[in-house]
């Protein structure tokens, strides 16, 4: 064989060498297109959904008291759900309230999970996914008065409430007598003695305390037409984590797991 030969067939050969090369290395770069989808997120960990949550707020962020000392809670199991949908890790940091939104600004968390309630100051500042809880305003009463029926009902009547809750407020507009209390620890106390009519709080409040210590001897006498709305929190340039969080809620919604942590924790569905 002549040295030309040889040297044009070790050319077909090193040609067909890099050809089965190139071919291996498509199914690789398929596989890491998965990854660059959590990468077009802005995570602040790629793969990883850094939440920012109090870790003493329960039933929403608490640790189980019950030996594990785990975190967890109504807000921690609808986060960690939708992680699962996004195949995203999951790391919480704990953090205080008055320091969770400037955490979330200096870039240190991805998102909020803490039972914020969207507002017109908030929602200038930040985005919201769609909402995962909803609750209005309730009067609760003693189940056996059946006289407080609506919030006009309220005239004349005394309420416990804090003297600088929106509750208050509330209370105030409805002709109501108030005695103001620390909290609602002592509002049910006073309710429960007979020492009060009513009071007016949030019905998550009022589920949470039936759930835990029930029966209580309670009831919802009425509610308000207007709910707050609690959802997730993220900055202004995260609107395609925010996209991907909201259809993660709708498949959840839809498969009817939103419905039964919130049944876990509430003994009622407020996630809609």
């Amino acid at each position: 064989m002549s040295r030309r030969l040889i040297a044009v067939t070790a050319l077909v050969l090193t040609a067909a060498a890099l050809t089965a090369c190139s071919g291996s290395s498509a199914p690789e770069s398929t596989s890491g297109s998965d990854n660059s989808a959590s990468s077009d997120f802005g995570l602040v960990t790629d793969g990883t959904l850094t939440v920012a949550t109090e870790g003493t707020y329960r039933p929403f962020s608490f640790h189980d008291d019950g030996g594990s000392g785990e975190l967890t809670g109504f807000d921690v199991e609808i986060i960690q759900a939708v992680a699962d949908k996004l195949d995203l890790e999951v790391k919480f940091e704990e953090t205080q309230w008055d320091a969770i939104f400037a955490g979330l600004d200096a870039g240190r968390f991805d998102v909020i999970a803490n039972q914020v309630t969207i507002n017109d100051e908030r929602e200038a500042a930040y985005l919201f996914s769609a909402p995962y809880t909803v609750s209005p305003g309730v009067i609760v009463v003693a189940d056996d008065d059946d006289s407080i029926t609506s919030f006009a009902d309220l005239d004349g009547k005394t309420t416990a409430q804090s003297l600088t809750s929106n509750w208050n407020d509330l209370a105030v507009e409805s002709g109501a007598k108030v005695q103001g209390v620390e909290g609602w620890a002592q509002a049910v106390t006073l309710l429960r003695q007979g020492r009060v009519d009513a009071t007016i709080n949030d019905k998550l409040t009022f589920l949470d305390y039936e759930k835990t210590d029930g029966p209580t001897g309670l009831k919802i006498a009425a509610e308000t037409e207007d709910a707050g709305k609690q959802a997730f929190v993220f900055t202004k340039d995260k609107q395609s984590l925010v996209d991907a969080v909201d259809g993660a809620l709708d498949e959840l919604r839809a498969d009817g797991t939103l419905a039964e942590i919130s049944k876990k924790y509430f003994g009622a569905d407020v996630t809609e």
